[in-house]
């Protein structure tokens, strides 16, 4: 019987693959303009070849998906059997995609309820699992989005990037910020704060950097059940090794994703970037 409530995200929360297919989760891609060509996230166009693209200083932005891409996914839901629908995505503070999402819910089949859920990356997923579990469990529409909702608030994001210049290029962080890791070689700590990205820690360099990432996720997460998401840009070894090391320390791990983000984050973070979402259950 097909779902009471389906959800739809956007191609930032870096969901595996088998995650979506599993709670039938649809995604709607942003877009990645490399020099002259405009390529969909996730299906066009990989992390790597964008921090290719950045390392030789070739000209590189983002894009939200048009109203119609959502609108075209809301009307696939609805012909599936759905009767309701939970949009969730990317901070409004990053992107338009939210705009778009409710441009196209006001004339859907079926009543659709936009998140923005502040988040980004496998902070969003997990939001997006969240609302899938819910709706699997015969939640209403309300309560997939509380699901949701409640998801976001507990969840932390921290990230450490070798430069803030990306960042700065693309307006998510201010220019003062940005000064911070051009002074002295520091290496600056980042959260997710209200949908901003905001300077946690100034780090002297980067190995202290990443160990001090690995503490604030090891006291974040504490002894609760918890789910960690490990991201990065080119940094696939530094990635691994903070896996494991999470692994050991954290006693009430759940599920721990690693992976490459997209194209999209990686567009504004650069290479070298170095992450983790901690979300407890």
């Amino acid at each position: 019987m097909p779902r009471h409530v389906a959800i739809v995200t956007d191609s930032t929360a870096y969901l595996p693959q088998h995650a979506m297919e599993r709670h039938r989760i649809t995604s709607v891609p942003l877009t990645v303009v490399l020099g002259d060509q405009a390529l969909e996230e996730g299906t066009e166009i990989s992390a790597r070849s964008v921090a290719q693209a950045l390392q030789k200083r070739t000209p590189v932005t983002t894009s939200r998906p048009n109203p119609e891409m959502f609108a075209a996914a809301y009307s696939a839901a609805a012909a599936t059997g759905a009767t309701g629908i939970v949009s969730l995505h990317l901070s409004a503070e990053f992107s338009g995609t939210y705009d778009a999402a409710v441009l196209a819910a006001q004339d859907a089949s079926v009543p659709v309820r936009v998140v923005d859920t502040g988040m980004v990356a496998m902070a969003l997923g997990f939001c997006a699992l969240a609302a899938a579990e819910a709706a699997e469990s015969g939640g209403t529409l309300d309560e997939a989005v509380a699901a949701a909702e409640k998801c976001a608030e507990g969840t932390s994001t921290y990230f450490y990037v070798d430069t803030l210049d990306y960042l700065r290029r693309g307006g998510r962080i201010g220019a003062a910020q940005a000064l911070v890791g051009s002074a002295l070689a520091v290496k600056p700590l980042l959260q997710l704060d209200e949908g901003r990205i905001e300077l946690r820690e100034k780090v002297r360099t980067a190995s202290k950097a990443i160990a001090r990432l690995e503490e604030i996720v090891v006291e974040r997460a504490g002894s609760r059940p918890v789910d960690i998401a490990v991201h990065h840009l080119a940094a696939g070894e530094r990635a691994t090794a903070l896996a494991a090391r999470l692994r050991e320390r954290v006693p009430g791990l759940a599920e721990l994703y690693v992976s490459e983000v997209g194209a999209v984050i990686g567009a504004h973070t650069g290479p070298g970037l170095l992450g983790a979402v901690v979300s407890p259950r």
